[in-house]
């Protein structure tokens, strides 16, 4: 790796699931690894190891699974936790350790109730014990932007004296601005004697919507790393989007001379996959991939793009995975054609995968004159990612009319089909209740219930959004159908599958402090 090059390090999978409402099952985190590697990430921050041992078999298997990346588990400044990460990724090809601990005088008073002193020697124990276990340390300055400097430089070259491969100053609550973060990174390395020693990294929030230009600006510092995430999803405002970072450094290299290994035409279905996956919509006019990224709907803008499209576009489409076709899809294509559709919008099926999708884009194309590029999307999305879910919708039945609306509902529970009937206050409440039915859970509100056409036309498919809050917890589902009440059926269900799957986690809070070091 030259010096110019920046490597990525994808946090989707630990940092990104933190997001409210967020949750992945095995497979799912599974598949996002894969296209991970696909997109040519540096490191993938596979999890929390300790966490439960559902998040330790996740990043096991991710470990596993990865041939190129850097597999890491984040550990908090303790040795359980380091040696517990270890464990999980011992099998990758090339394993890591992320232990981090807090700097700022604030988090060190109130959440470590730690002295200094007490804080550098936690660093030292923790990050020479993740050393004598991985080859690639990383140590992280919890909350680094508002840390005291000097203190701040004595913690990180302790870190890197004990061993540490990277060193990642963090802007932990969105606090910092381009400015005072790419000065940080240049006092730190000149200040710290060893700083040749390690890569710096960069990690920001978007609380004040600076998380993508605090980390460029880290760039620009002397960081050779950047944390991000898929669509820039996170805790709070999320994270730093990796594809707005990687786009930015691709463009303007005129005044940016830095170059990532991104292969950047994965782009687009690495941000479908996780919209698909988080039930997430990507807002239309977010930057890279939001529907509306490449639309010209201004008569001034469009005869420019129509007399040469660097008028209005700094970028091509087809460069961030977005290309342009005249393969027209209908009730009459068959498998050859479904299937070259599939590989044009970057899928790969198995082959069970790609009879249940091409069953469905049947049913979809006698109930639609003509298909478009987003309903295969949303039907193959759809359907293959909820093969593995415990609780699927078998069969919907619905019954509306001036003396009241009544739901049957088949769902197949671990493989067992049952059955209820309910009435409700409208179709869709009528709907819900036979699922409450079938999977009780009083204790779960609907805290969101939204429709929206994937596509143009009376006919279009119905893609559903629903959200549920249970004792704190949340999850946010996504379900499509040409018939919208099915199409909230498997809302319904996919959310209440991830809810299913976060109460079987124990749940640890990475940010917490650890004060004992065993």
């Amino acid at each position: 790796m030259t010096g110019n090059t920046v490597k990525i390090f994808d946090t989707t999978l630990r940092d990104g699931e933190q997001s409210p409402g967020c949750s992945m099952n095995l497979e799912e985190k599974l598949r996002v690894a894969a296209q991970l590697e696909s997109l040519g990430v540096d490191v993938i921050e596979a999890g929390f190891a300790i966490a439960s041992e559902g998040d330790f078999e996740a990043v096991s298997e991710v470990a596993r699974q990865c041939k190129k990346a850097t597999v890491m588990s984040l550990s908090r400044a303790a040795l359980g936790d380091i040696d517990r990460a270890w464990a999980a990724v011992r099998h990758a090809q090339s394993p890591g350790i992320h232990t981090f601990i807090a700097t700022s005088a604030l988090h060190m008073r109130v959440k470590l109730r730690m002295e200094p002193e007490e804080v550098l020697e936690a660093i030292r124990t923790s990050v020479s014990h993740a050393r004598n276990l991985a080859p690639n340390v990383e140590w992280s300055a919890e909350d680094a932007t508002r840390s005291d400097p000097d203190f701040l430089a004595r913690a990180v070259e302790t870190a890197i004296n004990a061993g540490a491969t990277t060193i990642n100053l963090p802007d932990t609550v969105g606090y910092a601005t381009p400015e005072t973060y790419s000065a940080m990174f240049r006092s730190i390395i000149e200040r710290v004697p060893n700083s040749d020693k390690a890569i710096f990294s960069t990690h920001c929030h978007n609380d004040l919507g600076l998380a993508v230009a605090n980390s460029l600006a880290g760039v620009q510092g002397g960081a050779r790393q950047v944390e991000c995430t898929i669509n820039g999803i996170g805790e709070r405002a999320g994270n730093a989007a990796l594809e707005e970072i990687v786009m930015a450094l691709r463009t303007r290299a005129d005044v940016m001379p830095f170059t990532t290994n991104i292969v950047t035409t994965e782009i687009t279905r690495a941000s479908r996959l996780i919209s698909a996956i988080t039930g997430f919509s990507v807002q239309p006019n977010k930057a890279i991939v939001g529907a509306n990224a490449f639309a010209h709907e201004s008569g001034i803008h469009q005869d420019g793009v129509l007399k040469d499209k660097q008028t209005y576009e700094i970028m091509t489409p087809e460069s961030v995975g977005l290309t342009a076709n005249n393969l027209v899809m209908g009730k009459h294509s068959g498998r050859a054609a479904f299937r070259e559709k599939l590989d044009q919008l970057g899928y790969t099926l198995s082959d069970n995968e790609f009879q249940d999708a091409f069953k469905r884009f049947k049913a979809l194309a006698d109930a639609k004159k003509h298909i478009y590029d987003e309903d295969i999307i949303t039907l193959v999305d759809d359907e293959t990612l909820r093969t593995h879910d415990r609780i699927q919708v078998a069969e919907v039945e619905i019954y509306c009319g001036s003396n009241g609306q009544r739901a049957i509902v088949t769902l197949r529970i671990d493989g067992e089909e049952k059955i209820a009937a309910s009435k409700g206050n409208g179709p869709v409440d009528a709907l819900f209740n036979a699922i409450r039915q079938l999977v009780p859970h009083e204790d779960a509100n609907l805290k969101l219930y939204q429709v929206h056409a994937v596509t143009q036309g009376t006919d279009a498919q119905a893609e559903v959004t629903v959200r549920l809050e249970e004792n704190g917890r949340t999850t946010q589902g996504q379900g499509a159908d040409a018939d919208t009440m099915v199409a909230s059926a498997r809302a319904y269900v996919n959310a209440l599958n991830k809810l299913v799957l976060k109460r079987t986690k124990h749940e640890v809070d990475p940010s917490e402090g650890v004060r004992t070091r065993a």
